[in-house]
This record gives C-alpha cells, sequence and structure tokens, in this order.
C-alpha cells in the first residue's frame, strides 16, 4: 500500500495539474488505504480553497482515529457504501457490515466534524421485499444525511450474480422501489438531481457533475480514466503494471480514445438528459410515444419520474441534427 501511494504520488507531481475544484477518492474501498498514506496523496493535490474533497468509506473500515485524520488532512464530504439496512439483504449481496455498524460509522464521522455526507444505498437485491426496501431508507434518513444515491442493482459478466438466475434482480419490482423511493425522498427534502441521486437544496456532490456535464478531470491510479476536451484515456488496470510503469518513468496510460464533434454532442445530451435540468427542448421530437415520459418548459425536456425508468429508451430518441 506504501508503494501504491507513492506511485501516486509520483503520477500526480509528473502531471503538473492546475487547481482541482474537486477531489474524489474513489473506485472501490479507499478508507483500505492506511489514512496517512490516503492524506499524502490529497497533500500533492493542487485544489481550489473550497474545492470539494471526498472519500468513499466501506462502515465496517472506518474507525474514529482514521476520520480524525481525513479531516486534518482537508476531506471534507464521505461517501458510505451502506446497500441495505436489511440483514439478510446484506449477506446477499456479500457485504460485511450491519445496520449498527453504519449507524455507528455515521456517528463517529459526525463527531468529527463532517457535515457533508452520502449514502449509497441499491436495490433489488435478492431476497429483499419492498417492506425491506422502505425498512432501508427510512433508517438511511434517520441518520440525516445530506445526500443520497440509490442504485438498482445490475448484473455485470464476469461476477458470481451473472451466473445465478434465481439471484437476479426483476425489473417491475426495481421500478417499484425507485417510485416509492423518490417520493419519500421528496417528501424527507431531498430533491432528485440526476437520476439515481437526491440532495438537500445546495448539497449535491459537485464531483459527479462534472462527469455529467461533460467536464475535464484527471485520473490518478491504475485503471483511472481522466478527460480533457473530447479526449479520453485510461491507466492500465493492475496495481502491479501500474507500479511498474510509475517506477521506471514510463506513462501508465494503457489506452485512449478521441471524440468527433457530433459523438460528443451526442454523449453531451445523454448525460445532460439523465439531470434536472434536462436538455434543450429541441434535442427531442414532438411524437406520441414520449407523452408522459418528458415535460416541456422554458425551452427544456425533462424526464418525469416515469421517464427516469425508461431514460434509455428516451436518450435513444434524441436527434444528431440537432445534438
Amino acid at each position: 500500500m506504501d508503494d501504491y501511494a507513492a506511485a501516486c504520488r509520483q503520477e500526480l507531481a509528473r502531471a503538473n495539474l492546475p487547481l482541482a475544484s474537486s477531489v474524489f477518492f474513489g473506485g472501490g474501498t479507499p478508507s483500505l488505504l492506511p489514512a496517512p498514506d490516503l492524506a499524502s496523496i490529497l497533500e500533492k493535490t493542487r485544489r481550489q480553497p473550497d474545492a470539494e474533497v471526498t472519500v468513499e468509506c466501506n462502515p465496517e473500515t472506518v474507525t474514529p482515529a482514521l476520520l480524525d485524520c481525513y479531516r486534518a488532512a482537508g476531506v471534507n464530504r464521505l461517501s458510505f457504501g451502506v446497500q441495505s439496512m436489511a440483514p439478510h439483504v446484506l449477506d446477499a449481496l456479500g457485504r460485511r457490515h450491519d445496520p449498527a455498524t453504519v449507524e455507528r460509522a455515521v456517528a463517529w464521522a459526525r463527531r468529527a466534524g463532517f457535515d457533508s455526507i452520502n449514502l449509497d444505498l441499491i436495490y433489488g437485491g435478492a431476497g429483499e421485499t419492498q417492506a425491506d426496501w422502505a425498512a432501508t431508507v427510512d433508517a438511511a434518513l434517520a441518520l440525516g444525511p445530506e445526500h443520497v444515491s440509490a442504485y438498482a442493482l445490475t448484473v455485470e459478466p464476469g461476477t458470481p450474480l451473472a451466473q445465478d438466475r434465481r439471484r437476479w434482480p426483476d425489473d417491475d419490482d426495481q421500478a417499484d422501489k425507485y417510485l416509492w423511493a423518490d417520493e419519500r425522498l421528496a417528501s424527507a427534502g431531498y430533491h432528485w438531481y440526476e437520476i439515481s441521486n437526491w440532495a438537500r437544496p445546495g448539497r449535491e456532490c459537485r464531483h459527479n457533475r462534472l462527469y455529467w456535464d461533460q467536464g475535464d478531470y484527471r485520473g490518478i491510479g491504475c485503471a483511472a480514466h481522466s478527460h480533457c476536451r473530447g479526449r479520453r484515456w485510461w491507466n492500465v488496470r493492475t496495481p502491479e503494471r501500474y507500479l511498474d510503469l510509475i517506477g521506471t518513468s514510463q506513462s501508465p496510460q494503457g489506452g485512449e480514445e478521441v471524440l468527433d464533434a457530433p459523438t460528443r454532442a451526442l454523449e453531451r445530451c445523454q448525460l445532460a438528459l439523465r439531470t434536472r435540468e434536462g436538455v434543450a427542448d429541441g434535442c427531442l421530437p414532438d411524437s406520441a410515444d414520449l407523452e408522459g415520459l418528458v415535460t416541456r418548459a422554458g425551452g427544456r425536456a425533462v424526464l418525469t419520474v416515469r421517464g427516469r425508468l425508461l431514460a434509455n429508451e428516451v436518450a435513444a430518441r434524441l436527434l444528431p441534427a440537432v445534438t
């Protein structure tokens, strides 16, 4: 871990980046890294005075000392991978914590001075009833997070879930759970600003907004992705290769793609469609099959709650000539 943190610091130093508006430690379980190592990477970032600095944490991996170290280093936002507050659902998802662990982790975070906390939830796991999901959302809200992310469980090729059809989520069940969660979160004062994300007013995740606005970002570490003005590139996937390349003063880049203007414009609209601001009204045809899926006002087309359930279908109708 020390070698990996050192390699990340070297990559940062070589990059000579401009001041960052946000920093996000994610892509796994950064809280497994010793806090001083994470702090040493953050120290090498050049960032704006009011930059948002987030660390993703699994609840069972945090301690008061770790959180105190984060705060001292400049971390000001935490994202806890809660997933569920039903023990049997957590077990089906292969998670190691329990609801009490989540409650303790959030309490420690508040005690350490964090006033910006996100809770990540997943719905559609094997054996999860509507009552389980409702209890999960209510238990999460009882902890008073500033932000909630709720994602439908998806089947990824090559995973144990993909190999066991009995555990695959049901689309209609997930749709019902999404609609219930959206209504419950709205009644608690959280507004949706992206299909899977809700926040209290002014507490949206600035870093994620950067992705949805097709902004520029720089990824550091193995498998990290970057984007700059239509060019995307990514680092090699494995830590061993990454360490070897950095250690021999070579580029860790594993591949790249350059988007032409039409592709970039289409992608910008596909991303924007997922957000509360939507897309320019002219980007979507005025056709009957979109009735009830979007609202049109002020020159913008915005997904309705039903449209959010069918967002990919709506995105397929974006007009290339306009984008």
